[in-house]
């Protein structure tokens, strides 16, 4: 990266607070320090400006003809891995004349453990004299959806404890991931140790930092036998700098490589096989640039708006009876049954426990995962709808995990299924059944043995065996609001319609809140 045409584009994460982007600042300036030949820029995947397509576009009107790109981003996730490759894929179709290049992560580069050291260092010093063998160190990461990047922190400890002669290790997560930072800093106070140093191995100040120093100081309260010391953050070192520039020359000789052989994205990791090939597709959209253009008006929420037969259909069932004896809570999503079933005889057999209806409404705006038993529940979703909520929906039915927990409990594939979202979410999320009762006795046996509790539990199985059954289960079970009916009817699509009518419900909320705040 020598010639005057090289650019050296820096990809930050960007965020809200100032003194984050104080510092990234600060490193930037560092980094053009040390390489003045060059055109070192930087940009943001969200919040701040410029948008990383703003700063290369600026470089190469500049008159770089080679381009780097580089993530300021210490470990390898979901940026590194989607929203950067999606943001070069662009660049590239956009500037086909520009040889444009991707960098790896900074990643637990040995320069980057010299400076963890000297953090250290720093923590201790001044302190009362306790040898290392007494000192726990505890490690707290970003944490990331992604299990590699998660375990490199792992790592990162073990690295530490044992060339620095700390008498033992520990990590937990400032967000996302888990042990969570509380967790963690109770368990490390529970171990024995005479002093626990904290590491936050975070890039630059702001609310994660300060969440750490906080959460310090409150265990040091909360563990008054045991000193707790917090060790500062990387910040804009010099070598991290370095390491910056050292990741740019791989990048542009095609040595950018990520590890890739635990890569949930290209080999199938246990418990993660579905996001096996999953497109690299970035997910900053709406807050690119968001503070430059926080004064622009916002998309306003509408009201759901139905095809014209399907608005014609409606209005037809509409007047198919006298609703009367259907709560007004309840109205919309018996009606959608109707719909589906294209029978209105079959509102006397439904079940809609008290409250149900919002309870449902309630859990979807609070943003909880829609659980569904077999895949054409799924599939039967307003996919828009669940866009514009932002839902995530969840059936294992097909994971290699629930056939594996299948054959060995002696459950069928649909009632693993649940027992895993039991597992996973835990009370986060809503559930919805269409086709196998068995599902629904696995899901009544939770919550009547180990207190499950989700938002919702839709249970509208259509068959012969075990259907009125696990049904009238569903019914007697007090505990959690829930949606069934009598007899054998039902299916996958009966519990989608019911989804479906919760789904235009929270979008019609939010579009009335959004009419009466204007």
């Amino acid at each position: 990266m020598s010639a005057p045409a090289d650019a050296l584009l820096l990809a930050a994460h960007g965020s809200r607070d100032p003194a984050n982007a104080a510092q990234f600042g600060e490193l930037v300036a560092q980094v053009r320090a040390l390489a003045p030949e060059r055109i070192v820029t930087h940009g943001f995947l969200e919040f701040n400006t410029p948008t990383l397509d703003e700063a290369a576009r600026a470089a190469i009107a500049a008159g770089a003809r080679r381009l780097v790109m580089v993530p300021v981003v210490l470990l390898a996730a979901s940026h590194a891995k989607n929203d950067l490759p999606s943001e070069l894929r662009a660049l590239r179709d956009e500037f086909p004349e520009v040889d444009i290049h991707l960098g790896a992560a900074l990643d637990l580069h040995p320069a980057l453990l010299e400076v963890c050291r000297e953090r250290l260092l720093a923590a201790e010093a001044g302190a009362p004299e306790v040898r290392r063998a007494d000192t726990l160190l505890l490690v707290v990461g970003r944490g990331t959806t992604d299990p590699d990047a998660n375990g490199d922190i792992h790592k990162l400890a073990r690295f530490l404890e044992e060339g620095l002669g700390y008498g033992g290790s520990l990590v937990c997560y400032s967000g996302t991931a888990r042990p969570d930072l509380p967790t963690g800093l109770a368990r490390a106070a529970r171990l024995g140790f005479r002093r626990v140093v904290v590491l936050p191995y975070l890039l630059f100040d702001g609310v994660l930092a300060r969440r750490v120093r906080a959460a310090v100081a409150a265990a040091a309260q909360r563990f008054p036998d045991v000193e707790f010391r917090a060790a500062g953050h990387l910040g804009p070192h010099p070598q991290v700098a370095r390491v910056l520039l050292e990741r740019a020359r791989e990048g542009i000789e095609g040595r950018g490589h990520m590890n890739c052989s635990l890569c949930k994205y290209r080999v199938a990791v246990v418990g993660y096989e579905a996001q096996v090939g999953a497109p690299q597709v970035g997910h900053h959209g709406a807050v690119r640039g968001l503070l430059a253009r926080e004064e622009e008006p916002r998309p306003a929420w509408t009201p759901y708006v139905p095809h014209p037969i399907e608005r014609e259909s409606m209005a037809i069932i509409a007047g198919l009876r006298d609703w009367s004896d259907v709560p007004p809570a309840d109205l919309a999503a018996v009606q959608r049954l109707v719909h589906t079933a294209g029978d209105p005889g079959i509102v006397e057999d439904l079940y809609f426990s008290p409250g149900a209806t919002e309870a449902g409404v309630q859990a979807l705006l609070r943003g909880l995962t829609i659980v569904t038993d077999v895949t054409m529940v799924q599939s039967g979703l307003k996919r828009e709808l669940l866009g514009r909520l932002a839902l995530t929906v969840w059936c294992g039915v097909h994971d290699p995990e629930t056939h594996l927990l299948s054959r060995q409990a002696g459950i069928t594939r649909s009632a693993a299924g649940i027992r895993r979202a039991y597992e996973k979410f835990g009370n986060d999320c809503i559930v919805a059944i269409g086709d196998a009762p068995t599902a629904i006795f696995e899901a009544v046996r939770l919550i009547e043995e180990r207190r499950w509790r989700p938002g919702l539990v839709i249970g509208l199985p259509v068959g012969f065996v075990g259907t009125r059954e696990s049904k009238a289960a569903l019914r007697a079970c007090l505990r959690v609001p829930r949606i069934t009916n009598a007899g054998t009817r039902g299916g996958s699509p009966w519990a989608s319609s019911v989804v479906n009518a919760l789904l235009i419900e929270a979008q019609n909320r939010l579009a009335a809140a959004a009419g009466a705040a204007s």
